[in-house]
């Protein structure tokens, strides 16, 4: 089953590949750690599924992110995946999102194994 992120017309991970979606995340490791506790430019992605935004101890968010009331799931990494800036306007994030849905799908059945 394929799961839509409602507006945005991104495909989700339901159809992700993690092994894939590791080698994904390198275009996002230069900003953000996999490990526990570890902090780069950006937060670190361990534990990122289901956690608040803006809620890693010690990381200075932007106040869009700090003020952001949602929790990481599909729906809202597939809309920040995408298009950073447009889904979150004001996050600090630099990246211009990934254009390709499968690159997505990936990425998020890898963050699904950060836990």
């Amino acid at each position: 089953a394929v799961f839509l992120a409602i507006g945005s017309g991104q495909a989700a991970a339901a159809d992700g590949d993690a092994a894939a979606g590791e080698k994904v995340f390198k275009k996002c490791a230069a900003c953000h750690a996999v490990e526990e506790g570890k902090k780069k430019v950006g937060p670190t992605m361990f534990g990122i599924w289901g956690r608040p935004a803006g809620a890693v101890e010690g990381y200075k968010y932007s106040s869009a992110m700090q003020e952001a009331e949602f929790s990481w799931d599909e729906e809202q990494l597939t809309g920040f995946l995408a298009a950073p800036k447009k889904h979150l306007p004001g996050t600090k994030m630099a990246f211009p999102g990934l254009k390709k849905e499968q690159q997505i799908s990936d990425l998020l059945a890898y963050l699904k194994t950060l836990n």
